[in-house]
């Protein structure tokens, strides 16, 4: 694919400038450029103000000195919920309450607000949809700088698919080393430790679930019972921590939704709020503050336990591992 590019691009090169007899002069030129790189071939280019007209091929697109080329990857992540994975109904599987309360979204509650249609909440078993995740991919010279995001859905056996329920994820990018972030709502993410090599041909598996896969930071994620490891429940203000107590905390914050909440009359503080909510942190369709089972007490358990906290301290708290993006 990458040498019928240099092709078309070098094709389109001479066509344009030799055969309109067009000059550059030095002063035109920018600075500024990009490459990009496949099966050890690899093309610079710079960027220029000297191309005024659109010209495009089925994979190359050049406008006003600006190169773009239809790259894209395909990626099978595999990701635990700690939430959801804590009380599982079956072994090695997280609940879908969400789905099975009819509370799923069509809508991705992430900033490309993705959508899917209703029937792909229909599949139950192993492949039942557990929620919607974000997937990103960052550089391999800078693991700051993201690349592309976007939506996806997580399955029950932690298998992230696209908006069909089913296929591995497509994203728009070249095929080239990245390194591999997964969000979600409420739990705190994680990122690779080390760039995995992507393409468009074949789907790379990258498996956050295993214990043994490498995670930037330390304790990016919480080793379940059943030996498997997830992301951190809690982060019910997403501000990318977990607090127990200490200002700014996530239990109050389920605290103030709670006695906020418009169907709660008499201001209970036992109230359980229905609904697809961040302060749900075992996504279970209920937000509970106090009482048992509540959502309070996971924060609280994952505080006192947190590898990190040697001197158990409820002020302590966990942050992201995931370097901030620029």
């Amino acid at each position: 694919m990458i040498s019928k590019q240099i092709t078309t691009l070098l094709s389109l090169f001479f066509a344009f400038f030799f055969g309109n007899a067009q000059s550059i002069e030095k002063f035109s030129i920018d600075s500024g450029g990009a490459s990009a790189s496949e099966g050890g071939i690899q093309i610079l280019y710079t960027i220029g103000e000297v191309n005024v007209q659109e010209l495009s091929t089925p994979s190359v697109s050049i406008s006003e000195g600006f190169i773009n080329a239809d790259f894209r990857i395909i990626i099978d992540p595999i990701v635990f919920l700690q939430g959801p994975a804590l009380v599982p109904t079956a072994n090695g599987l997280m609940n879908d309450t969400l789905r099975e309360s009819a509370l799923l979204p069509t809508t991705s509650p992430y900033e490309d607000n993705a959508t899917c249609n209703a029937s792909v909440f229909n599949t139950i078993g192993d492949n039942a949809i557990v929620d919607w995740i974000w997937l990103e991919l960052r550089a391999a010279n800078d693991n700051q700088k993201l690349i592309n995001a976007r939506s996806a859905l997580v399955q029950r056996d932690g298998d992230v698919v696209d908006f069909d329920g089913t296929s591995p994820v497509t994203m728009q990018a070249a095929p080239t080393n990245y390194f591999i972030v997964v969000k979600h709502r409420n739990h705190l993410g994680a990122m690779s430790s080390a760039t995995i090599n992507l393409n468009d041909n074949s789907t790379t598996t990258v498996d956050f679930t295993n214990s043994s896969f490498s995670t930037f930071g330390s304790n990016a994620q919480v080793l379940l019972n059943s030996g498997n490891t997830a992301l951190w429940a809690g982060d019910a203000n997403t501000d990318d921590t977990i607090t127990f107590s200490g200002s700014n905390n996530d239990v109050n914050a389920i605290k103030d939704y709670i006695l906020a909440d418009p169907s709660n009359i008499l201001n209970f503080i036992t109230y359980v709020s229905a609904g697809y909510l961040n302060f749900d942190i075992d996504l279970n369709s209920a937000t509970r503050f106090s009482g048992s089972p509540n959502d309070s007490n996971i924060i609280k358990d994952n505080i006192l336990n947190h590898p990190g906290n040697l001197l158990n301290l409820p002020t302590f708290t966990i942050n992201t591992t995931v370097p901030p993006k620029n």
